[in-house]
């Protein structure tokens, strides 16, 4: 699979899946919680659509969480060393912490569209997180993967990156969704609403 196939091309990805997302559960229980309803808005979730009414509050908040991410600097931009790595995963964990604090507002509608978008998108970041630790080529200083390891390691965090870009970005095309937003044409998100990559993702529940 080549890295143009996730949405957008990137001269530091090699276009390999080293993981791939688990979203099983988090599907399952979108079929479980919208699959017999009626809804004026449909999301694409990988390999599944639900039907959804989002409430005036959701659409507030989403418009607010796009507003806040779609210029974050693990969206938007390519990592080359050893300090854009530092500086991406920093980024991520203040994407992490914005995304908490919507959940913690949105507490009385748990049960809601963008409550789960959110929760898929925590979800990748997580996965992604276990992933990279896996890269550390010192277990006992649990140092970040440098120059000075095997180059391999470093390929792999880049195409893992993509990876979460891709996912987080389909997301948000989601969110957008449900906002009624559009997404800006010369955003990176905008670059990845294709269909979501299925080769990321393990395969969704049986119906």
């Amino acid at each position: 699979m080549h890295t143009a196939e996730l949405g957008y091309n990137s001269g530091m990805r090699s276009g390999n899946i080293p993981f791939k997302f688990d979203m099983t559960d988090l599907l399952a229980r979108a079929r479980r919680q919208f699959s017999k309803r009626v809804g004026n808005v449909t999301l694409s979730l990988p390999g599944i659509s639900i039907a959804v009414s989002p409430k005036d509050r959701e659409r507030q908040v989403a418009c607010e969480i796009l507003i806040r991410l779609k210029d974050r600097r693990v969206l938007s931009s390519w990592e080359c060393c050893d300090d854009c790595i530092e500086r991406a995963l920093a980024s991520l964990q203040e994407i992490r912490k914005l995304l908490v604090d919507k959940q913690v507002e949105l507490s009385d509608c748990h049960d809601g569209p963008l409550y789960l978008l959110i929760d898929a998108m925590l979800s990748g970041i997580r996965q992604f997180l276990t992933f990279e630790e896996t890269l550390k080529l010192d277990a006992d200083t649990r140092s970040r993967p440098r120059a000075r390891g095997p180059l391999d390691a470093r390929q792999d965090y880049f195409d893992a990156l993509e990876l979460l870009r891709s996912h987080l970005s389909h997301c948000l095309g989601q969110v957008a969704t449900l906002a009624r937003m559009k997404v800006p044409k010369e955003s990176l998100i905008s670059h990845y609403q294709d269909p979501w990559p299925s080769d990321a993702y393990l395969p969704p529940p049986i119906q």
